[in-house]
């Protein structure tokens, strides 16, 4: 893959992209991961045009204007105009966790745009019941009230690997010291006695508002287009079997199928992933 830089009204979004003459993708990244989340899986999807982004304040893209925060809104229309910028009318989809969750957003908001969808590991987003609404509100306004404790700084490379290693060494993760490597090192800078991580401090805040259940459902009710949802086994305890069977469900064209694996399943299996979203993003 190569290095793209595509600017946008939001600023400066850096990406990886194939070039191949196959159908136009949108690659879209997990919460904390970059582009090279989906380095393992482009060399079998040589032929896609596959552009993968490093989502605002993620990577090597700009950060959101101070006073801003990284809701729905500003992720969904940064991409529209990353999708404007490249020509692309219409396009295929296809997102990993955080990112297939803005993925399913957008499907279902511009039915007119996007022509396919894939999504690993999330299908629409994190359901909040809404007798929590306030008490998530004051969990994202609290950060204000308490001082910056300013960006950890990293010796070397190795040291940044591990302390990531360590944050992924939960049940079905499974991520490997290779795979966790390739985000790192695209996911620091050097400053003066060492490295830090490039993405913004902001996103590790709490969320100040989440869709409930009912409102998931009429997205996802919404999306037009052919989808197919690729999920790990064992599920993940945030999306049981049960709902993520319960959501394709709802899409007027959907499909499941899953594959042993953890949470990067397009990274520990990247040629079975291939096997399974190519012939359906090619087909005719």
């Amino acid at each position: 893959m190569q290095e793209a830089v595509i600017e946008v009204a939001l600023g400066r979004i850096a990406a990886l992209r194939t070039h191949g003459r196959g159908p136009r993708v949108l690659a879209l990244h997990g919460w904390l991961d970059n582009a090279a989340s989906f380095l393992p899986l482009a060399p079998a999807l040589a032929e896609l045009d596959l552009v993968a982004l490093d989502l605002p304040g993620h990577g090597h893209s700009v950060h959101a204007p101070p006073g801003t925060d990284y809701g729905f809104p500003l992720a969904l229309h940064t991409l529209l105009d990353i999708a404007d910028a490249l020509g692309w009318e219409r396009f295929c989809l296809l997102g990993h966790s955080m990112g297939a969750g803005l993925a399913s957003l957008l499907a279902a908001g511009c039915p007119e745009r996007v022509e396919r969808l894939v999504v690993i590991e999330m299908l629409g987003a994190l359901a909040e019941a809404p007798e929590r609404t306030a008490s998530r509100l004051r969990e994202a306004l609290a950060p204000r009230q308490r001082p910056s404790r300013g960006l950890r700084v990293f010796p070397d490379v190795e040291t940044a690997v591990r302390a990531r290693l360590q944050s992924v060494r939960v049940p079905g993760t499974g991520l490997t010291e290779a795979e966790v490597r390739l985000l790192v090192e695209r996911g620091l800078r050097r400053v003066e006695g060492g490295f830090v991580w490039r993405s913004d401090p902001r996103l590790v805040q709490p969320t100040a508002f989440r869709l409930t259940q009912a409102q998931i459902d009429d997205l996802l009710a919404a999306i037009e287009c052919p989808t197919l949802a690729l999920f790990a086994d064992p599920a993940q305890p945030y999306l049981p079997d049960a709902e993520r069977r319960r959501r394709v469900a709802l899409l007027p064209r959907g499909q499941m199928h899953t594959l042993p694996g953890g949470h990067h399943l397009h990274m520990q299996q990247p040629e079975a992933v291939a096997r399974v979203i190519l012939p359906f993003l090619t087909e005719r």
